[in-house]
Parts: C-alpha cells; sequence; structure tokens
C-alpha cells in the first residue's frame, strides 16, 4: 500500500529523530502498535472526532494511554503533536511511510507473500533467496494467506506486484474466451 504525502511528511521528520536517538526499531514498532490500536478502537478514534471533546481532554486522554503503552518519548511527543494538529487520523499512513523508510535505509525491502494455503518454510526460505537475488536487499517476508486466489502466489515487492495466482490466470482465460 502507497502511504499519503502527509504520512511521508511526517515520518520523514520522525525518522530523523528517531535515527538520532538511536532508536529506530523501537520507533518503528511503537508507531505500528499505536497505528494498530487505533484502527481497531472505535471508541479511541471517536475522542478525537468529536468536537465535543477539549483539546486539553484529548491530550490527556492521549498521553495517559501512551503512558501505558511506553512508547519511547520521541513517540509519545509526535502522536501528542500530531493530535494537536488533528492530523492522528493519518497515523496508519505514517507509521506504514516510517517503517518503509527506515527499512530501504537498513538495506532492507518488505515483500508481501499471499498463498492460498499454507507453505512450508523451505519454500519461503528459496522465495526469500530470489527476492534478494533481484532486488539486490536483504528481504523481510510479510506472510499472508487468502484461500480465494485458489492456488498459486501474489507477491508484493514495494510497488510492483508478481501475480501468479490461479485466480488471476481464470480471469485472464476468461477475458480472452469473451473477446473471441
Amino acid at each position: 500500500m502507497k502511504s499519503s504525502s502527509v504520512g511521508r511528511r511526517y515520518a520523514r521528520a520522525l525518522i530523523e529523530l528517531a535515527e538520532a536517538n538511536k532508536q529506530t526499531e523501537r520507533v518503528a514498532k511503537d508507531l505500528l502498535d499505536f497505528a494498530d490500536s487505533f484502527a481497531k478502537s472505535k471508541d479511541l478514534r471517536g475522542v478525537f472526532e468529536n468536537p465535543q471533546i477539549s483539546r486539553e481532554q484529548r491530550k490527556k486522554v492521549l498521553s495517559t494511554l501512551l503512558d501505558r503503552m511506553a512508547v519511547a518519548p520521541v513517540v509519545k511527543s509526535a502522536l501528542l503533536l500530531l493530535a494537536d494538529r488533528g492530523r492522528l487520523k493519518h497515523i496508519g499512513d505514517i507509521a506504514e511511510a516510517f517503517q518503509t523508510i527506515s527499512e530501504d535505509r537498513a538495506g532492507r525491502v518488505r515483500a508481501e507473500v499471499t498463498t492460498a494455503v499454507d507453505m512450508p518454510e523451505a519454500y519461503f526460505a528459496e522465495l526469500t533467496k530470489v527476492l534478494e537475488g533481484v532486488t539486490g536487499k536483504k528481504v523481510v517476508l510479510v506472510k499472508k494467506q487468502d484461500p480465494s486466489i485458489i492456488a498459486g502466489v501474489v507477491t508484493r515487492v514495494g510497488d510492483k506486484v508478481f501475480d501468479g495466482s490461479v485466480r488471476t490466470r481464470l480471469g485472464e482465460l476468461k477475458e480472452r474466451m469473451l473477446a473471441v
């Protein structure tokens, strides 16, 4: 998924702070954890969407939550700033952009691999080797399952998608048959 320009702008600023404090990995994890919590909690999002809740009340709720989550100080400051500017709704984009930028700077690339069924680790190890040869970078695999692809594999590396699923092949066959 491609992050927004707002997400990339904040992520670039945040990565500079994280690298200066030598906390890139921790900041990435804290951002992803908070973004996940924010996405899953309708109540939490409601606090920041409700105009009847004051800025101070929002700040207090967020500060308390971040203290409980024990996030890095740089993350807490950034999230409080985002909340103050009404930009907390972009936290998913910011976390994703941060992860992409930090992986790129570390010479890694994320590859999302979707299979119809569970595959043996040997398959993923071989796929990792092939992708590392193609990209010239260390590959971090994110494994997903989606039975709707019927069989085969769909691999996404950055903006590139390699779709070897039976579902796609059947769709292509159908298109050709209808064109005749």
